[in-house]
């Protein structure tokens, strides 16, 4: 009787464990999605959206559901959709967006967010950033530079918003800089901040005073060294062999405008920058060329872009490469472990492999491996 028991208890028992196997698997793995889908950024938020469900298709799983909720690209307002999304289970987002969206959710302890910003600074606990950060280039750049044995490079930083987020990437990147520069981006402070950093007016001076000299001399064929010298804008070496400049748009246009101006040629001294999302207008840009920078891999960007053409008949954002890479990271993530133990997964060191590149995940950050691109010639030519 007792033997009949037991056999009858352990059946119970492993149906209970496969009831409960199932009932896990059919689980919905909810993941929230903070975006603007009101106001001056809602087209940022619809392409975020349309890439999310792009991914969700990809994946090919009906156990994502997929709950969007508004932020208006304000604090208050991304505070109260996080409540809701608490309220209806969820305890992954990606987003907010912007970094102004994030200061009050560290009050939403039972949730992670992967933000799409790439600050890393003033981040609350519970907020990863998992855009392209400074740290992710600059480890890049440094790659760079160490595979070229460049050993003197100049760092230039605009008095910007994230001044501060790229000293915070050299110091975590190890990047040996010879000397860093802080400069004003308006055009007549930005020239003369150049004329310093550059001694163009000791190097012009010196052009000068040697053409005076020849000129007063009896040397063979003065002449010509001085239609020579007189070809010239400056002369003397420079104390540096690359230059870093954490600028974009037309503000990096101006700083390499001024570097020409002062007689600092890319074709004798590396001109690099940080990621540009592969700016076509750059291309055009021959004086500035070649032109070195990090960016996401070339090829997978544009077969992205491709397929959300095709699916949504409009091009998207590249923080939207970024969201569709987010939900697969979560996906996978979730295969492995609890979504409630998240926390302890970003902890750890992991790695994951998406559209974007790969994801290094470590301490609750999240770096990017990157590629390295040259322009020059009117075209791109990838480095690694």
């Amino acid at each position: 009787m007792n033997k009949f028991i037991k056999i009858i208890f352990f059946l119970l028992l492993s149906c209970f464990f496969l009831f409960s196997k199932t009932t896990k698997a059919e689980d919905k793995i909810k993941i929230g999605l903070l975006v603007p889908m009101s106001g001056a950024n809602k087209d940022i938020g619809q392409s975020i959206i349309n890439a999310v469900r792009l991914a969700v298709k990809d994946i090919d799983s009906n156990l994502i559901e997929i709950i969007p909720k508004d932020t208006a690209a304000k604090p208050n307002q991304a505070l109260k959709s996080a409540f809701e999304l608490k309220e209806m289970g969820v305890s992954i987002v990606i987003g907010p967006v912007f970094h102004k969206s994030l200061p009050y959710l560290g009050e939403m302890k039972n949730l992670t967010f992967l933000s799409l910003t790439n600050k890393t600074l003033d981040l609350p606990k519970n907020v990863i950033s998992a855009g392209i950060n400074s740290t992710s280039q600059l480890n890049t750049i440094k790659k760079f530079l160490e595979n070229n044995s460049i050993k003197k490079t100049i760092f230039l930083t605009p008095m910007q918003n994230y001044e501060f987020e790229i000293k915070k990437g050299i110091k975590s990147s190890k990047i040996k800089i010879y000397k860093e520069y802080t400069y004003d981006t308006e055009p007549t402070k930005l020239t003369n901040q150049i004329e310093k950093i550059t001694n163009y007016k000791i190097r012009k001076q010196n052009l000068e005073d040697e053409i005076y000299r020849l000129k007063n001399s009896n040397e063979p064929n003065k002449d010509k060294k001085i239609r020579k010298l007189e070809k010239r804008y400056t002369l003397g070496g420079l104390n540096f062999d690359a230059v870093v400049i954490a600028d974009f748009n037309e503000s990096l246009k101006s700083v390499t405008t001024s570097l020409l101006y002062t007689d600092v040629s890319p074709k004798n001294k590396y001109f690099i920058t940080l990621n540009q999302w592969f700016d076509e207008s750059l291309l055009n840009e021959t004086d500035i060329q070649p032109l070195y920078y990090p960016s996401i891999n070339k090829n997978n960007f544009d077969n992205y872009k491709k397929k959300f053409f095709n699916e949504f008949n409009e091009n998207p954002n590249h923080l939207s490469l970024l969201s569709y890479d987010l939900v697969g990271l979560i996906y996978y993530l979730s295969l492995k472990t609890d979504l409630s133990d998240l926390k302890k997964i970003f902890k750890k060191k992991n790695s994951f492999k998406g559209k974007i590149g790969i994801f290094d995940i470590k301490n609750n950050k999240i770096n990017h491996r990157l590629n390295f691109y040259k322009m020059e010639n009117k075209k791109l030519i990838e480095i690694f």
